[in-house]
């Protein structure tokens, strides 16, 4: 079940035989987070989300971390993308569109978003080894196609270049935190209309 309210926020709480997640965020917050999933890499990667796309987030996660980190790494993905959907409501007077260009240091990502509530996700990255430590990098594009599905999020994320597996895949999570701080952003000039020919972003 979630509860919304009119500053943008929003909470979810979610769980199943492997999973229980309970998340909370607000759009217009600071980029404070408090945030547990017992997965050291990942939780370092969500803090990253929430700093750089300003949106503050409180996120439990309990999982099945005895079988492999899968499970905790993709529904705390869907629950978050529920959180953030539910957050921003009809949509009404966000820009909607954003995209980024990040580097850091040898590495260099794209992330482009479209709020349009029509989920996808386009995905050009790859790594040159399993593991970032313990962290199976294949969970990196496991997250992102949660959150967008969840969230009704166009997502591209396309890695220009990169040599070290860990800044490819901060770089990810950055670029999308990025542009989805910009997409959120009230537009004044929208005058509170849904940003789409269609009327409707729903």
């Amino acid at each position: 079940m979630a509860e919304t309210t009119a500053s943008r926020t929003a909470s979810v709480s979610r769980k199943t035989n492997e999973t229980s997640v309970s998340v909370s965020v607000n759009i217009d917050g600071s980029g404070k987070s408090t945030i547990s999933t017992g997965v050291g890499f990942f939780d370092h990667m969500l803090e990253q989300l929430s700093r750089h796309s300003l949106i503050d987030m409180e996120i439990d996660t309990k999982g099945d971390l005895h079988v492999d980190d899968h499970h905790a790494v993709e529904d705390t993905g869907i629950a978050i993308g529920q959180a953030i959907a539910k957050a921003l409501g009809d949509r009404r007077g966000i820009t909607r569109y954003a995209s980024i260009d990040l580097a850091m240091d040898e590495t260099m990502t794209k992330a482009a978003v479209d709020l349009s509530g029509r989920p996808f996700l386009v995905w050009n990255v790859s790594f040159s080894a399993p593991k970032i430590g313990t962290f199976d990098t294949e969970l990196v594009r496991e997250f992102f196609q949660a959150l967008a599905q969840n969230a009704g999020i166009t997502l591209h994320i396309l890695n220009h270049y990169g040599a070290n597996n860990h800044h490819i895949a901060e770089t990810c999570f950055k670029a999308v935190a990025r542009a989805l701080r910009t997409a959120t952003e009230i537009d004044p000039r929208q005058a509170g209309r849904v940003p789409s020919t269609k009327g409707t972003l729903a």
